[in-house]
């Protein structure tokens, strides 16, 4: 039996993470509740801002959502450390979504992974790192 291999880089926490998405719910929590109140078409565009919000923010060079930025943590590609772009972005949302499914065990995946990769992480081949290693040059970029 092998031993998994060592992450390759420093990554964030899983406290820093779990602040940083608090955060961020919050955030799209409140726009997407005011928006619900118009009504069907409201909430309609709710979601649609709320999915755009991650995919905008992640997919940006800066790689941070509102919560990241406050957390000094960022979305890089595993292989190249730098922006994941709006695709990339893209596929991890949806990731999102299938972590969330089994009890949210894509989420605590990063407990016991060498890389601290959630599946939304392999999904989009990103992983999220601090910032004081992989600096950031503007927000949103």
């Amino acid at each position: 039996m092998t031993t998994p291999a060592a992450p390759s880089g420093p990554r964030a926490s899983f406290g820093e993470r779990l602040i940083a998405a608090i955060i961020d719910g919050v955030v799209v929590g409140l726009a997407t509740g005011i928006l619900g109140r118009i009504g069907i078409l409201g909430s309609i565009v709710g979601f649609v801002v709320s999915y755009g919000y991650y995919v905008y923010l992640e997919g940006s060079p800066s790689g941070q959502t509102v919560g990241k930025r406050a957390m000094s943590i960022r979305v890089v590609g595993m292989q190249t450390g730098q922006t994941i772009g709006y695709a990339g972005a893209f596929i991890r949302v949806i990731g999102k979504i299938v972590s969330s499914i089994a009890c949210l065990l894509g989420y605590f995946w990063m407990l016991w992974d060498p890389e601290k990769q959630t599946w939304h992480d392999k999904f989009a081949n990103s992983v999220v790192v601090p910032v004081s290693s992989y600096p950031v040059s503007n927000w949103p970029g």
